[in-house]
């Protein structure tokens, strides 16, 4: 089992969300984030007054999927992310030990 985290632009949240579900995801964890990568921010100019925004907004999407999902699942976000612009963000997939589902108590890939 694999744990996909992928770090997004806010406007193609809809567009990887249904990417996602085409690809059979049937759940997923949504969370508002701020960062930077090698954009490293930017400036903004606010009443006259230029500032400089070192923390942008983004999006931090959490999937965990079984092992044979793992290349369909990325390539739904890749393909659906995609800008070609500077700032598109990342993909982290990490090994997952263990799942357990509360409700029932069901384990690893039964649980997902």
């Amino acid at each position: 089992m694999k744990l996909i985290t992928a770090i997004i632009k806010p406007f193609k949240l809809d567009d990887v969300r249904s990417a996602l579900e085409q690809a059979g995801v049937q759940g997923l964890t949504i969370t508002e984030v701020k960062g930077f990568g090698r954009q490293k921010g930017h400036t903004e100019l606010y009443r006259g007054a230029e500032y400089k925004v070192d923390a942008l907004p983004k999006v931090k999407l959490e999937v965990a999927v079984k092992d044979d999902a793992l290349d369909m699942v990325t390539d739904a976000i890749l393909a659906s992310a995609r800008s070609g612009k500077v700032g598109d963000g990342k993909i982290f997939v990490t090994a997952l030990e263990q799942v357990i589902r509360i409700r029932t108590g069901e384990a690893d890939e039964a649980a997902l």
